[in-house]
This record gives structure tokens, C-alpha cells and sequence, in this order.
């Protein structure tokens, strides 16, 4: 889930003054996680079984108020009950990631992806993101090819794959909505050449920069066979010591 991480870093800086190119220095004094890190940690601390979903959220959450949560999360997040609120934001699929490493088959992993979605996310298009992130991450580890990824996923869940970064960026702005971000970051991996590439093509979007990316770093890393040594090091450089515990732990159980 690394590759996740190190794409919310990159997109951090560009979040709110988004850019439509592809040439932009990674990493600044200002590159830093945000709550999409912080989301994507507590659900691989879940999946290791230190708590449910729900209470690892507001754990991790309440430790880094400062992240960069939404407002109506915010309010879930400082509120005692842990009701969903039916939302169909992108939240759902940044932090899904870890689904599509731990788990071994795609019952489990949609299963498990709507489970993480709906503590918060219950809308159908906030589950639909989820699962079709941890999807794209499971089949991406498991050596699919990438034409055979977009079309089960435009099969299962209607996502237009079919445009490039070139196409979506001419006109693309900043849409928060899983129908509005997910596909763009899929695509952002899809015409991908590497890693570091795919992270590039969503970062250029100039959108929801920090999620677009998060999302194309999570499913490059997956089929590229991880995320290149500099970028990573940086990365966990950056990280605090209880978010790069459980990182590392889940890399030394789930590989």
C-alpha cells in the first residue's frame, strides 16, 4: 500500500492549485500525507485485526486532526455515534487499497471493499469506488493485463475507461464524487509506463490531485511489482512512527 502513500505525498502539494502538466518536481519542503494516508493505514491496521473498521478510522482519524478531512467526515469523525451517512464521495476509494493486497480472491475482496466503504460511504457509488479500486489492486498483483482489468472493470461497475490523460485533462476539473475520480485515476495507471508515471498522469489532471494519485499509485505499485526505491524512502521518511509501524507490518504479513 506504499504506492498509495507515496501518490498522496506527490499530490499533496497540488490539491488546491491544481496543474495540467506532467512536469512538476515530486517532492518539496510542503510534500506531506494527508488524511488519505491516514484513512489508508487505519483500514490496514483493520485488516490486521487490531479493530473493526469503523473504530480504526476514528482512532487514526482523532490522532491526526490535521490531515485534510472533509467537512461531513470531520463531523462522523468527532461525533460518538459511527452511523454512515451516505455518502458517494472518493473517501471510500482512497483508503481501500490495503483490500486489494491482503485478500485472495474477488468475492473476498468486493466483499471486503464494500465492507470498508460502508462504515461512512454507504452511498452505491462510494461502495462501487471502493470495490473497484480493490479490485484494480488485486488483479493488478495477480499479473493481469491491463486491457483485461479495464474491461471487467467497465463491465462490473460502468466506468468509461476507454479516454487517456491527454483527452481528460483538456476539460477535467476538481470533482470529489468516486464517479468523478475514480475512472480518471484508473486511466491515470491504465496509460502508464511506470510508476512513477502513472502517478504523473494524475497528478497532471488537475483535479483532486492528492486522491487521483493515491488511487494510481495504489494499482501501479500492484502490477509494477512496488514503488522504486527513492520514491519510497522518501516517503517513509515522511511518515510518522505509528502510521510507518503498521505499514511495515502489513508489508511483512501481506508482502
Amino acid at each position: 500500500m506504499l504506492g498509495a502513500i507515496v501518490g498522496d505525498m506527490i499530490g499533496s502539494v497540488y490539491e488546491h492549485r491544481p496543474i495540467k502538466t506532467k512536469e512538476f518536481p515530486l517532492w518539496c519542503d510542503s510534500s506531506r500525507f494527508t488524511d488519505d494516508t491516514v484513512l489508508t493505514v487505519a483500514v490496514a491496521a483493520a485488516l490486521l485485526g487490531d479493530r473493526d473498521y469503523a473504530a480504526a478510522l476514528k482512532e487514526f482519524g482523532r490522532s491526526y486532526p490535521d490531515a485534510g478531512y472533509g467537512t461531513t467526515f470531520r463531523s462522523w469523525l468527532d461525533s460518538p455515534s459511527s452511523e454512515p451517512y451516505g455518502s458517494w464521495g472518493n473517501g471510500s476509494a482512497m483508503r481501500v487499497s490495503p483490500v486489494g493486497f491482503a485478500l485472495d480472491n474477488v468475492e473476498e475482496v468486493l466483499d471486503e471493499a464494500e465492507r470498508t466503504a460502508a462504515v461512512t460511504h454507504d452511498h452505491a457509488e462510494g461502495i462501487k469506488g471502493a470495490q473497484a479500486v480493490a479490485l484494480a489492486v488485486f488483479r493488478a498483483r495477480n499479473g493481469a493485463a491491463r486491457a483485461s482489468m479495464a474491461h471487467e472493470l467497465t463491465s462490473l461497475f460502468g466506468y468509461d475507461l476507454s479516454g487517456t490523460p491527454d483527452e481528460i485533462r483538456r476539460d477535467y476539473h476538481f470533482d470529489v464524487s468516486c464517479q468523478g475520480s475514480v475512472p480518471q485515476a484508473l486511466v491515470s495507471f491504465l496509460a502508464s509506463h511506470s510508476f512513477e508515471d502513472a502517478v504523473r498522469n494524475a497528478v497532471s489532471l488537475g483535479g483532486d490531485s492528492d486522491t487521483l494519485a493515491c488511487v494510481a499509485g495504489a494499482v501501479a505499485e500492484a502490477y509494477y511489482g512496488g514503488v522504486p526505491a527513492p520514491l519510497a524512502g522518501e516517503a517513509r521518511a515522511r511518515l510518522p512512527g505509528e502510521l510507518l509501524e503498521v505499514v511495515e507490518r502489513f508489508e511483512t504479513r501481506f508482502g
